[in-house]
């Protein structure tokens, strides 16, 4: 059963860092552990509400995530960047042109959305012979919020490195992956929040990503009702670093849904 009418369900499909966990070749005490929640795709999560279904991003594993959480429709694709580990699952959404005809819109950024154009060029070209690509609609984000479906969908730039990326706000939710920084003015679009996801890849300062103790100072400046890490690499045990977090943080994991209420639709 799905979400109701003024009600948004949050799905995560993946919860892990750009190589995953358990990492290849590697047999820390994460990459082996017995705990599922250990077990991390790469990072993305999928908004449902009014019977649509808001992806973001396509990750590598993006077909074994649709198919173990049985997701049988994607409605729209949102970008937060154009990372490999966040792109390049965008062929497998073929399946869903067959059974829903119309092209799935993909929104991003310009350097998003050419990025994602270049590798995927086969796509976005006209083909004199009939095939199977994927049938996209590119819309090309502004940075202002956009009506999806019935409901704002607010852009969030963030700076990943030296890279300008964007999370995404729908009602109450907000998803920020990838995140060294949260600028300044990108604070005001984040008050008022039940739900808080935040990059935090481990202890240990990174150049491009956010850290457990950075992503706990922007959690007490916006003060969320809850606030969930991802985009976890295999520092971090699931049930040990919960174990030192504030009760209204928690690592978010693969296959974690909750549902929050929504205002009435316009």
């Amino acid at each position: 059963m799905g979400p109701g009418e003024n009600q948004l369900r949050v799905l995560v499909l993946g919860s892990g860092t750009s190589v995953g966990v358990p990492t290849i070749g590697c047999h820390c005490a994460v990459c082996t552990s017995a705990d599922p929640r250990d077990n991390r795709l790469r990072p993305s999560i999928v908004f449902q509400y009014g019977g649509r279904a808001v992806l973001v991003d396509t990750t590598p594993d993006f077909r074994q995530q649709a198919l173990r959480h049985g997701l049988s429709r994607v409605d729209a694709i949102l970008y937060t960047h154009s990372h490999a580990d966040h792109i390049l699952g965008l062929d497998d959404i073929r399946p869903y042109n067959f059974r829903q005809k119309d092209p799935i819109p993909i929104f991003a950024s310009d350097p998003t959305m050419d990025a994602i154009q270049s590798v995927f060029r086969y796509a976005f070209i006209e083909h004199t012979v009939k095939t199977h690509i994927p049938k996209l609609a590119p819309v090309r984000l502004s940075g202002e919020p956009f009506d999806l479906f019935g409901r704002l969908v607010t852009p969030v730039r963030l700076l990943h490195g030296q890279n300008e990326i964007y999370g995404y706000r729908i009602g109450p939710v907000a998803y920020l992956t990838d995140h060294s920084e949260i600028p300044e003015e990108s604070y005001a679009l984040l008050e008022g929040l039940e739900v808080l996801f935040l990059d935090a890849l481990r202890h240990k300062p990174h150049p491009t990503h956010s850290t457990v103790e950075r992503s706990l100072r922007h959690v007490e400046r916006l003060k969320p009702r809850r606030a969930l890490f991802t985009h976890i690499a295999h520092d971090l045990g699931h049930a040990r670093t919960e174990e030192l977090l504030p009760d209204n943080v928690r690592l978010a994991y693969d296959g974690m849904e909750f549902t929050v209420d929504l205002p009435p639709a316009p």
